[in-house]
């Protein structure tokens, strides 16, 4: 069994009265990407500020690689990298200077941090811009630089809090490629984002929370088995016959009318179990419906967000 690098049991913070986090216990294994998702508020970054041993928990325990996050901290720090959601760069220093100078905070040889550095720049594709100040780059080009800052230390445990907010969609596959190429050599990652295609695509486990309290936890999959059958759309080819499409897809697929979509131009739609896809579509044929269109769209983590997670009006 892969040996867990962060464990937390019970993991409660707590701000006057406000409760931003209650009793978490996640575990994730070694060498593995845990997503942590949840809506604006709901206790993502204040888990991940507690791990990464910047704010103390209130009660409960936390483990990183095995120590403590209370009194092992300075221990835990030197073995982990760490990208919040605000850059934590100094504007002044070009990029390369931003580098070699949290490189050598961490210890490396002056060579090894300019070849480190070196190495990270070309990676995030900011090789031009190293010798600019990086006041003068762009959000997308500093929020980059801020995460090649947090792999100078090859770490062994990495938290990466909304990553790719502020990225391109090139940066961001750029992003994912580093993120796998150091899962292959056995760093763990707990990535939390508002991009579930993201969530979706890197984390082989996903926890969700809300008001700082675990909702559900499961491989992609699971989860979004949990939102329910997929979703047939037919599109008539003869608005005349929208109606009767309508109808025998209610009738056929079994659904009560509130899990139905109302006709919208010659489209109707329904939550139908895999298995009677087959079915719906003989029973519009036995009807005489003439079809333009079939699709079938599988439940994705969007929907699971969604039926898991509630929002205070204004928060």
């Amino acid at each position: 069994m892969t040996p867990a690098a962060i464990e937390a049991n019970a993991l409660t913070r707590r701000f006057g009265s406000t409760t931003a986090v209650e009793d978490l216990d996640l575990s994730v294994p070694a060498g593995s990407v845990v997503g942590l998702l949840g809506p604006n508020g709901s206790g993502k970054t204040t888990t991940v500020r507690m791990l990464a041993t910047l704010i103390a928990p209130t009660s409960g325990t936390a483990r990183v690689l095995g120590l403590d996050v209370r009194t092992q901290a300075e221990r835990i720090r030197h073995a982990i990298g760490l990208t919040g959601q605000f850059t934590a760069i100094d504007p002044n220093l070009t990029g390369r200077e931003n580098l070699l100078f949290i490189a050598r905070l961490l210890g490396q040889r002056r060579g090894d941090a300019r070849r480190r550095a070196l190495d990270l720049l070309d990676r995030f594709s900011l090789t031009a811009a190293a010798d600019k100040p990086a006041r003068t780059y762009s959000g997308g080009m500093r929020r980059r630089l801020d995460l090649a800052a947090s792999l100078l230390g090859e770490p062994a445990v990495l938290f990466l809090d909304e990553p790719t907010t502020g990225l391109d969609p090139i940066a961001r596959e750029q992003l994912w490629d580093i993120i796998r190429t150091r899962i292959a050599r056995g760093c763990t990652v707990l990535l939390t984002t508002q991009y579930l295609e993201e969530a979706d695509r890197l984390a082989g486990n996903i926890i969700i929370i809300d008001h700082g309290r675990k909702v559900a936890e499961g491989a992609p999959a699971q989860l979004k088995r949990l939102a329910g059958d997929p979703t047939l759309t037919l599109r008539a080819r003869d608005t005349a016959d929208t109606q009767r499409l309508h109808g025998v897809l209610h009738a056929i697929a079994g659904a009560p009318p509130a899990a139905l979509d109302a006709p919208e131009g010659r489209e109707a739609s329904a939550s139908v179990p895999a298995e009677r896809v087959a079915a719906v579509i003989r029973a519009v044929d036995d009807a005489g419906i003439a079809l333009e269109s079939i699709s079938l769209r599988e439940p994705d983590l969007d929907d699971v967000f969604r039926q898991l997670t509630t929002k205070e009006a204004g928060r």
